[in-house]
């Protein structure tokens, strides 16, 4: 499963790629409004840290200013992936740029009727909404394995890149389901590493090494 980091820190993203982890980048409205720093200054470098796809949003909600603003953006780095909304026109500028051979990230899904709408609309990824739909009262587990059944049978190329990660257990289940992709905050991906039994097994052996007296060179 690809490991996409969903935030538009570049600190966060240069640090997590020297780890080797790092497959790709997602962004939206809230996450550049959030890191204070030009729209289109900020993906540039962003797509410089890694060489994987790196989602950027369309803001408009019309499919002739949908494809604008993805004309804007696509020309940024050829690893630009256009973030369309899974609307009607959406799907419109989904069909559009990928006839064209851009990388298209349809977001917002919250049903496997919409992610089979994505996919035949030739989406490079869907994106469903685990968490948020965890906050409504369904089980955003169970919409993974709908959609990779559905793309199973029918042999869809479009990836599922879950999005709206919460916790550890969902990178988990994403991967047990089949997933293609999953994206999650900094603290998630750094959450990962994280083990009781890890933490100490290293507390004691440096206990045991500092006993020795030595040193490594």
């Amino acid at each position: 499963m690809k490991f996409f980091v969903d935030t538009a820190d570049t600190a966060e993203i240069a640090d997590l790629a020297a780890t080797g982890l790092l497959d790709g980048v997602t962004t939206n409205p809230s996450l550049i409004a959030k890191s204070g720093r030009d729209f289109l200054e900020v993906t540039k470098e962003i797509c410089a840290l890694v060489e994987g796809p790196v989602s950027a949003e369309v803001v408009a909600l019309d499919h002739e200013t949908m494809m604008k603003e993805a004309e804007i953006l696509r020309k940024i780095a050829d690893n630009v992936a256009i973030k369309v909304p899974l609307t009607l026109d959406g799907l419109k500028t989904c069909k559009k740029l990928t006839d064209d051979g851009t990388m298209v990230n349809v977001t917002l899904c919250f049903s496997a009727n919409q992610a089979l709408l994505a996919a035949k609309a030739g989406a490079t990824f869907i994106s469903p909404f685990v968490g948020r739909h965890d906050d409504n009262g369904f089980d955003g587990m169970s919409l993974i394995e709908d959609i990779r059944l559905i793309y199973d049978n029918y042999a869809f190329d479009t990836e599922i890149l879950v999005a709206s990660i919460r916790h550890p257990i969902h990178v988990l289940e994403s991967a047990r389901i089949g997933a293609d992709v999953a994206t999650m905050p900094p603290s998630v991906i750094r959450g990962l590493f994280k083990h009781v039994l890890t933490d100490k097994g290293i507390e004691g052996f440096m206990a045991d090494w500092a006993k020795t007296g030595q040193s490594i060179g």
